[in-house]
């Protein structure tokens, strides 16, 4: 394997520039959430791309955002942070939809500063929004006059456009070395831990405003459990015998608030059980297997702000 290269890649850019999507398009399979609101990754996902002459190591990570106002925000700037250390190349996305001047992460002459020099490439994400391909032209004059930025790639992950002459670009900066992980591994995170993620994503997806933003969700049982059904055959009546084989899954949804609460939950439990019915097809088509979900909402007023809770779960606030 003398030609073969290996590397980490940190993704980074503002909210809601692509990241977790153009992951997910790389890897063929969803491993990082996505929502239409910003600041939906919180922790960086690492998801392994590997071929015969490659392995890439992309760090999915948080929206840079201009002024974090909790623990939590301080916490997600800080896993951008540690990517970028961790990186042997560092690969930005930039919209190619918004001005210029607002597409760039806030600060970025600091975090430029941190990559110190790691090479930079930045992609120009979401470039099939553009109405006519010839309006590429000055924005990658634009950018073009960043020297920071050795290579300037124009992508777009939903129609898959030039995500291989991304990689080739990546790989050119990549160290000639034995592949990290096993070729078959997609991550080095557990079930248990995307789980959490697809029952959050649901929350993105059917509420807006605050409460997204104020919910953190923990697993308190996954595992495979043996379900019991009723057979009324024999003299004896009724008696359970065993089922199919389904995963078990019992997730905390916590809020700030009990207003908050009261909303997840709805009239009758209404609410919840919509919202329950929507995590579970998510986790079952991550599984691929049936699943009993169990939602429980539990109240710890504002936990984002409690640097003890967010370390019990793995935050570095």
């Amino acid at each position: 394997m003398a030609d073969y290269k290996s590397g980490y890649c940190a993704i980074v850019g503002i909210p809601n520039a692509g990241k977790s999507t153009l992951l997910n398009a790389l890897l063929g399979t969803k491993l990082s959430i996505v929502s239409k609101k910003p600041q939906t990754t919180r922790k960086r996902v690492l998801g392994i791309y590997s071929t015969a002459s490659e392995q890439i190591v992309f760090l999915d990570t948080p929206g840079i955002m201009p002024r974090p106002t909790t623990l939590l925000h301080k916490a997600m700037l800080d896993e951008v942070r540690r990517s970028f250390a961790d990186a042997d190349v560092i690969l930005v996305l930039a919209e190619a939809p918004k001005p210029f001047e607002r597409a760039l992460p806030p600060a970025w002459d600091e975090y430029r500063a941190i990559a110190g020099e790691t090479p930079i490439v930045l992609a120009i994400s979401k470039s099939d929004l553009l109405k006519d391909r010839a309006a590429l032209f000055p924005i990658l004059e634009a950018y073009g006059t960043h020297p920071e930025f050795h290579d300037i790639v124009p992508i777009s992950a939903t129609k898959k456009y030039n995500v291989k002459e991304l990689i080739a670009t990546l790989r050119k900066y990549l160290p000639g070395t034995e592949p990290f992980y096993d070729p078959e591994q997609l991550s080095d995170q557990n079930d248990r831990f995307f789980v959490g993620e697809l029952i959050r994503e649901a929350v993105f997806e059917k509420y807006k405003e605050e409460i997204p933003y104020s919910t953190e969700v923990e697993i308190v049982e996954f595992k495979e459990r043996e379900m019991r059904i009723e057979d009324s055959r024999g003299s004896t009546g009724k008696q359970n015998v065993p089922g199919p084989i389904k995963w078990f899954v019992s997730a905390n949804i916590i809020v700030e608030r009990d207003t908050q609460k009261a909303i997840l939950i709805g009239k009758g439990g209404v609410a919840l059980k919509a919202l329950g019915e929507r995590a579970r097809r998510a986790i079952e088509r991550f599984l691929e297997h049936p699943v009993y979900l169990e939602l429980h909402i539990k109240t710890k007023t504002d936990w984002s702000h409690n640097k003890k809770f967010l370390a019990e779960r793995g935050y570095h606030p």
